[in-house]
């Protein structure tokens, strides 16, 4: 098997809208930027805008791929052409970094690993053990703390809430991405035919829980254990809840949280774990999502560097290299400009590409249903 030092990585999600960016981009800045990586780096995307597709600092070539919703089959097709493009170079791994995306690369990963690609990522089972909709059972079955949370695929229940124990404030899900605080029952209702058109049936409605925000972010080496746990504390969000900047922490009881969620799912491949700790000092975890967050950079400010221990792992080397956990780093998000020649923008448009051979017709711009 090729080292890992030597591989072509294809990362997806490189989309860097500044209220909710992908992590793609942060991905493959931590692998470009690690001493040791003599590969290239593929960036794949879902819209022709996506400023990862044209960061040269990152990325070696750059593929739009269709939307998840236009199946497996279109994915795996797309995949295999990219494959011959690159010729002498194909694509050895690759990490996906969008939730609406990991069922499908989930259920391709054997014919995948047939045209020698490797991945690393959950099972569906695990995936939907974690969502949204299931994470107040699996949470009562190991004695995990979660705000109360119901699933709602009727508009007037936020009518009638109160009956059931649900008062205002609460937060209103998108069954992928998306959270909304709502005060009222207008609030909610106009929240829900917003996540509703774009994520679809049904939402999450949770109980609104105050404290400090705390993510870990860690990959599971598929037999229950958790390897190089990173956390941090959000100090300034988006409008969408995504952290703008933060703060590395240790936080024991966090840690032991997320460890006790790797070993019951025996999870395997990169998870973020998103908690809020109230002041009584007690964890509630709020979501657990299956890939790197966008905030993943930290990471190698910190001297654990995820992804690179992800390819560490997938190759079998056991140096993972880990500087114990730190706390007290900083970073803050910042909007750039990307300056892009329009030729370049013309061939992603019309040839799917940073290639200049055509491979499918091109997506509409519409980002964000990737």
């Amino acid at each position: 098997m090729k080292d890992w030092r030597n591989w072509t990585i294809a990362i997806t999600g490189v989309n860097a809208r500044a209220e909710n960016p992908g992590p793609g981009c942060a991905v493959a800045r931590c692998i470009r930027e690690h001493k040791d990586f003599k590969g290239k780096i593929i960036a794949l995307g879902y819209d022709a805008l996506d400023a990862g597709l044209y960061s040269h600092q990152l990325c070696d070539q750059s593929y739009l791929l269709p939307y998840p919703s236009s199946g497996e089959e279109a994915l795996l097709e797309r995949i295999k052409d990219i494959q011959a493009i690159q010729g002498a170079e194909p694509i050895d791994a690759i990490i996906p970094c969008l939730d609406s995306e990991m069922q499908s690369f989930s259920r391709l990963k054997k014919s995948l690993s047939k045209n020698n690609i490797s991945l690393f990522i959950p099972s569906r089972d695990q995936f939907n053990l974690r969502a949204k909709n299931n994470l107040f059972t699996l949470c009562k079955e190991i004695g995990v703390k979660v705000p109360e949370t119901k699933t709602v695929s009727d508009p007037t229940f936020f009518d009638r809430c109160a009956d059931e124990g649900f008062d205002y404030p609460l937060i209103v899900k998108g069954i992928y991405y998306d959270a909304i605080i709502v005060y009222s029952a207008f609030d909610a209702q106009m929240a829900f035919a917003k996540l509703i058109g774009t994520w679809g049936y049904p939402c999450i409605v949770q109980k609104l829980v105050k404290g400090d925000e705390l993510n870990l972010a860690a990959i599971g080496d598929g037999n229950g254990n958790m390897l190089s746990p990173v956390m941090m504390r959000k100090r300034a969000v988006t409008d969408k809840g995504k952290a703008w900047a933060g703060v590395s922490v240790v936080d024991k009881s966090l840690e032991r949280l997320a460890s006790k969620l790797v070993r019951k799912l025996a999870w395997q491949g990169p998870l973020e774990v998103e908690v809020i700790k109230a002041p009584d000092g007690k964890i509630y975890l709020i979501e657990i999502n299956p890939r790197f967050p966008s905030w993943i950079y930290l990471s190698q400010a910190v001297g654990r560097n995820l992804p690179v221990t992800l390819l560490k792992t997938m190759s079998g080397d056991k140096d993972l290299d880990l500087q114990p956990p730190t706390s007290g780093t900083f970073f803050i998000r910042h909007a750039q400009e990307l300056i892009v020649q329009l030729s370049e923008f013309e061939s992603m448009m019309v040839l799917g590409g940073t290639r200049s051979t055509p491979l499918f017709e091109s997506n509409t711009p519409d980002a964000e249903s990737a």
